[in-house]
């Protein structure tokens, strides 16, 4: 089933193009990342999703329903975590997730089990009484995400959700999304964070200037930058006669020696790290260290983008 389509959105801000006919889809069980420069659009197109604002042009619908006819009946099913903390800090961790589940028609006894799952879920149901105002920030982060998922979404949104945090705390909401993913809940997830993305996305989308640049699974959106790898091999004492000899290994593009360190270029489709080891022994060449180097997603996003993820 397809949670999200949108084809051919364009949203303008006066003479600025914030959103320049995007096509983007997303089918259920996903944990989709979306990254892009600051000013790329992601907000925008975030909040278009919500229903938060209108589009311009083009084609927008979830569960199958268009977002201009149905919004209400979308909105029921879809959960926001959004990057600036939205919670309330006269309000106990009990009042504010009570709060929330109360606009989607929560209330009475079936109001006190879905709080008290989402509070567990993040592992808060022990500060249920607390008001947040005595909370770390990883705590009202994860605050945040239980006042999200209280009316158990389908569907979520989460921009940022662990900025400025503790490693510990990160850690713990990155565990969060893949429990709710496993929960039968599809993610959209913005993060400023490579590793983040790497670490809980299937499929990422690449957002710039207001389009979509890229998107596939990381090994897809590598593969648009280089289609080779790099081995450096370092080793004892070796001529260049030997060096020579390792380019007749298959899927070997180069071979160059610095500083007695072998940097070899080959095919990354070829499978041939034992034959290169195999080799040097053969010729009696000490290895002290091998290090493989391949393309990781912040390598793809500045060649891409040409700039960093936190740039103005």
């Amino acid at each position: 089933m397809s949670m999200i389509e949108v084809k051919g959105l364009i949203k303008k801000f006066k003479d600025v193009t914030a959103l320049d006919c995007v096509d983007f889809s997303v089918e259920e069980g996903e944990i989709i990342g979306l990254l892009g420069p600051n000013g790329a659009g992601k907000s925008t197109f975030i909040n278009i999703l919500c229903g938060l604002i209108s589009r311009d042009k083009g084609e927008v619908k979830i569960f199958g329903k268009d977002i201009n006819k149905e919004i209400r009946k979308i909105k029921r099913d879809i959960g926001v975590v959004p990057q600036d903390i939205a919670i309330y800090g006269d309000l106990t961790a009990y009042e504010n997730v009570k709060f929330f589940a109360s606009l989607y028609g929560i209330r009475g006894k079936k109001a006190h089990e879905c709080v008290m799952e989402a509070l567990k879920f993040v592992e808060l149901d022990d500060k249920a009484k607390l008001k947040p105002s005595t909370f770390s920030g990883g705590m009202k982060r994860r605050l945040n995400i239980a006042c999200a998922i209280a009316h158990s979404p389908k569907l979520i949104f989460m921009d940022e959700p662990t900025v400025g945090i503790d490693p510990q705390s990160r850690n713990h909401i990155l565990q969060s999304v893949r429990k709710l993913n496993e929960r039968g809940t599809t993610v959209v997830y913005t993060s400023h964070y490579m590793e983040e993305v790497e670490e809980v996305c299937g499929r990422i989308f690449i957002l710039d200037h207001g389009k979509v640049i890229a998107d596939g699974t990381k090994q897809e959106l590598t593969t648009l930058i280089t289609d080779y790898k790099e081995i450096n091999i370092s080793v004892g004492l070796i001529d260049e006669e030997v060096l020579k000899e390792m380019k007749n290994i298959k899927g070997i593009e180069n071979v160059k020696l610095d500083d007695n360190v072998i940097s070899i270029t080959s095919d990354k489709n070829k499978d041939n790290m034992n034959e290169i080891l195999d080799y040097l022994r053969t010729k009696k060449i000490g290895i002290r260290s091998i290090q493989m180097n391949e393309p990781n997603l912040e390598t793809v996003f500045l060649s891409l983008t040409g700039r960093k993820l936190r740039d103005e």
